[in-house]
């Protein structure tokens, strides 16, 4: 049984991860660094409540069975670029060093404020107190939170 959980749970992060790779396709490879930064990890962002929203199910399996971090960064659970959803977010804030948008110092621990915030959110869409919200107010509230991430990192 622990070995099937492990199974499913990896194929959703694989399926978590090529989403969120679709949403970082779409960023224009053009314009100053900051910017393309920035919208890399609205990307991210984005990629993982949307498939939250479309993928409910898969979504929930995906979390389903991981032990501990170390999990984050197994090669089955990655996307088509090797990958995991984990992974893709931490290259997306490193980008933002890189770019100069968010300060080194502040760079330790941002993926888990990251990733609590929208996991957080795409919970509450799926099985919590938001599920009622039609699609346009998700969004809304989706756009809201990336953009309070970036400003609060």
């Amino acid at each position: 049984r622990r070995a099937l959980l492990g199974a499913v749970c990896s194929a959703a992060q694989a399926a978590l991860a090529v989403a969120m790779e679709g949403e970082l396709a779409k960023v224009p490879n053009r314009g100053d660094p900051a910017t393309r930064a920035r919208a890399r990890l609205r990307a991210v962002g984005t990629g993982y409540l949307r498939f939250a929203w479309a993928e409910p199910g898969l979504f929930r399996a995906a979390f389903s069975a991981s032990e501990d971090l170390r999990d984050a960064a197994s090669p089955a659970r990655a996307g088509e670029g090797g990958l995991t959803p984990f992974q893709i977010l931490a290259a997306a804030l490193d980008g933002l060093v890189e770019a100069g948008v968010l300060p080194r110092e502040r760079r330790p621990g941002a993926e888990f404020l990251a990733w609590s915030a929208a996991h957080g959110l795409a919970m509450l869409l799926i099985d919590g107190p938001l599920r009622g919200l039609d699609p346009v107010q998700a969004r809304d509230v989706g756009r809201r939170l990336l953009d309070m991430v970036e400003q609060g990192l």
